[in-house]
């Protein structure tokens, strides 16, 4: 016996969105992939057999963009690859085991702990209410917990990570994991470690763009060139005096680039010399030398000259007489 469904019945019909999909994936997926995801769900309802070249039409995305969303949400755990289709899983129970999973690994007095910990507490119930409105998903409790445990982050750097990640309008899990990598990896433990980094990070930001105004780049710099500067600003400890100097020596190169600048300051560095006077004698005394070395050059090969002329002469009149 097969049951049809009366497709009038559709007008009165509807689609149910877990909050969980809002909380924790509508920030991190593009448009499109949000786009697939809501027909998928609304597909499954109805047990629907449907191609991705199907999707792609009905959509009116291209076949790649349907694949890559798919890939997607397969990656995500949403979708769960068959070999003749997909499985759209539970994105609670998804939530559910991120809650309780990491849990069955830690002790019941750590547990105890940082339940107890009112401080971390205050934290989380500050970046809840500052930043998701007071609705944050379970699954960030837990994400936040481990990443207190895992990074040593004092409260306040883990509250400056998060409006860190707003202000950038990357508020997904993904990003804010790649930043506290990046905190974690610069040393950052506590508010003043922070600190100390923005200013590190202004400073090379300043001189990059010192550095691109001299050279009159119109484009952003590459991860390498800004490299060196990083090396001249936090390993040399040169200021934008010292790399102007570096600078102006490119003025007589046809192709100016940051390996001949990296190589003068280099130069200098291991040669510790440390201020512009510094600097201006030794380019001064390297300027003598080799001047003198120039000179000597000409005084030898005039010499040498001479010395051959002299010698064709008397080679000629040996000939002359010869012949007589």
């Amino acid at each position: 016996m097969k049951l049809e469904q009366n497709p009038k019945s559709m007008l009165f019909s509807f689609t149910e969105i877990p909050d969980v999909f809002f909380t924790e994936y509508l920030s991190m997926a593009n448009g499109n992939f949000v786009k697939i995801y809501l027909y998928i769900l609304f597909l499954s309802k109805y047990n629907k057999d449907i191609k991705i070249n199907d999707l792609s039409k009905t959509l009116s995305l291209d076949f790649k963009i349907i694949q890559e969303g798919l890939k997607f949400w397969e990656d995500n755990g949403v979708l769960t690859k068959k070999n003749n289709g997909y499985i759209l899983n539970s994105l609670q129970e998804i939530a559910l085991n991120k809650i309780y999973t990491p849990r069955l690994t830690a002790t019941p007095e750590k547990a105890a702990q940082n339940a107890k910990n009112k401080y971390r507490a205050k934290a989380i119930e500050n970046i809840n209410n500052s930043y998701f409105q007071g609705i944050m998903s379970p699954s960030w409790y837990t994400d936040i917990n481990l990443w207190f445990d895992k990074y040593n982050f004092d409260e306040q750097v883990m509250i400056a990570l998060f409006r860190y990640c707003y202000d950038k309008s990357a508020l997904h899990r993904n990003y804010v994991q790649v930043v506290a990598d990046s905190w974690s990896k610069n040393n950052i433990k506590t508010y003043t470690d922070l600190e100390s980094y923005y200013q590190k990070q202004e400073k090379l930001f300043l001189v990059e763009k010192f550095v691109s105004k001299k050279l009159g780049l119109s484009r952003l710099l590459t991860q390498y060139e800004k490299a060196f500067i990083e090396k001249w600003v936090l390993d040399y400890r040169y200021g934008n005096d010292i790399i102007e100097l570096a600078l102006k020596k490119t003025t007589s190169k046809s192709n100016p680039n940051f390996d001949y600048i990296n190589t003068l300051l280099t130069d200098w560095n291991d040669r510790n010399l440390r201020t512009k006077e510094d600097i201006n004698n030794y380019l001064e005394s390297m300027k003598k030398k080799n001047k003198d070395l120039k000179d000597l050059k000409k005084k030898t090969e005039l010499a040498n000259y001479e010395q051959r002329k002299y010698n064709n002469l008397d080679k000629f009149y040996t000939n002359l007489n010869s012949k007589k």
